[in-house]
């Protein structure tokens, strides 16, 4: 098996590509140990050490490494984790534990909700899927939208940057209701 590795603009974040398929749908997030029991690919990436987030996409897995940890010593342990992983047969996650999707919103603002998420979906979350990361929608309120970074995007130097001259740009272009946008930490 031959897992080619990718850097994303995130610089404590890699993505690794295992040349088949992670998840049969959507995507999953761990972004601590403690939250990972639920998938024993997870639980391997983090048992390698120096490990403090994993998140799993259809065809990749992005791990955030430690403050303390250094790539070139704990790639390989992170390498032979996902590769025992797919040599076991088992799946990546056990039922729906940490699958990450957008917010459900009921209310007045139910329409623009609706294109929100469909521009979120055809065009922003395929490109940060690019970089290792997704985003979801989180909330709406008085123009502004409340979005979830996660993978590559939670904690990247540059997703300030996005969030307000990419997204938002976008989603004010195409929705005129929308004035701002802003992450949220979950």
């Amino acid at each position: 098996m031959f897992i080619q590795t990718e850097s994303t603009p995130n610089p404590a974040t890699l993505k690794f590509l295992p040349g088949r398929s992670v998840m049969d749908s959507g995507a999953a997030d761990f972004p601590t140990k403690d939250v990972a029991q639920a998938s024993p690919l997870a639980r391997r990436i983090f048992g390698a050490g120096g490990v403090s987030g994993v998140f799993l996409g259809p065809d990749f897995v992005t791990v955030t490494k430690g403050s303390e940890a250094d790539w070139s010593h704990i790639k390989p342990g992170i390498l032979g984790a996902i590769m025992e992983h797919f040599q076991s047969g088992e799946a990546a996650i056990e039922g729906d534990a940490g699958s990450v999707g957008h917010e459900e919103h009921d209310g007045p603002d139910k329409e623009i909700v609706q294109q929100i998420k469909e521009l979120l979906d055809t065009r922003v979350r395929p490109a940060v899927a690019q970089d290792g990361g997704d985003i979801t929608f989180h909330g709406f309120e008085r123009g502004v939208v409340y979005l979830h970074m996660q993978g590559a995007c939670a904690g990247c130097p540059s997703s300030t940057m996005t969030l307000k001259m990419g997204i938002e740009n976008l989603l004010r272009h195409y929705i005129p209701d929308v004035t701002e946008v802003r992450p949220v930490v979950a």
